[in-house]
């Protein structure tokens, strides 16, 4: 039964928009979210994982919502889940795919941050226990007011962390250290303009500080709110990948950098 939450709580989210019901009965949010420590599992205990470090962000000042992810894997889809209506969700390490839609599901079901993290862990029937286990998933979520919350799986491979600052929660697997999910929060709270620059400037500590230990090779940056991007009935302000580089920072942030040069001239189109 207890498996059975998440499942009975979306199909009452979708039995009250049927009914025209209002969606504050959803009691299955009113838990309690359970911390978890990381713990040393080697390398050849798990298949390869998205070692990653990640930040998600909101501007109270803008209203926009959105986040950040690095890793020593090819390309990063799937790890940042958005939504101009919800907020974004990240998931990593043991990696869970649906935990994204399921946690934007939850977000506009009106769950906050922490009961969503813990009503899909509790959720999650671990269906390959032994390759690919659900204790060593790591996630976080962002809602539309900046309220966060981080989990990390007890099997997520060290060392692996997070830690959430204000409107902001870092986290990641194989790292350097707690250093590095500390100065991205750090950054985060103390760059000044665009998200997007805070996001990137969150990014760049985390790897001064010795981010993935086994090097660079994507990056992805995702920011949202609802009409915010250019032209009709656009919720996305901004969408960047770099799927494959050497150093994957540096094509990003030249990106962000002629975004935001294009955005203050007032162009629909980035700058080249």
């Amino acid at each position: 039964m207890k498996n059975n939450r998440l499942e009975m709580c979306l199909g009452a989210v979708a039995s009250a928009k049927v009914a025209g019901l209002g969606l504050g009965f959803l009691l299955c949010a009113g838990l309690a979210v359970t911390r978890v420590g990381a713990a040393t599992q080697t390398q050849d205990q798990l298949p390869p994982t998205v070692a990653t470090f990640s930040i998600l962000g909101y501007d109270p000042e803008t209203g926009e919502v959105g986040g950040a992810v690095q890793s020593r894997v090819f390309t990063l889809t799937g790890v940042l889940t958005a939504d101009a209506d919800a907020g974004v969700v990240a998931t990593q390490a043991i990696v869970d795919v649906s935990y994204g839609p399921k946690g934007i599901a939850l977000l506009k079901a009106g769950m906050k941050p922490d009961a969503i993290i813990k009503a899909i862990w509790d959720s999650d029937p671990d269906p390959q226990p032994e390759r690919w286990t659900k204790q060593g998933r790591q996630f976080a979520v962002i809602d539309l007011q900046g309220n966060t919350a981080t989990f990390t799986g007890p099997k997520a491979t060290t060392w692996a962390g997070g830690k959430q600052g204000k409107f902001c929660t870092a986290q990641g697997n194989i790292l350097a250290g707690p250093a590095v999910v500390e100065g991205m929060v750090k950054a985060f709270e103390e760059t000044k303009g665009h998200l997007s620059l805070r996001l990137m400037a969150a990014l760049d500590a985390g790897q001064a500080a010795g981010g993935d230990t086994r090097g660079m090779q994507a990056a992805s940056m995702v920011i949202v709110k609802k009409g915010g991007g250019v032209w009709l009935n656009n919720d996305t302000v901004l969408r960047l990948q770099v799927d494959d580089s050497p150093n994957p920072f540096k094509e990003l942030r030249r990106v962000v950098e002629s975004w935001n040069a294009a955005r203050e001239k007032g162009s629909q189109r980035p700058v080249k």
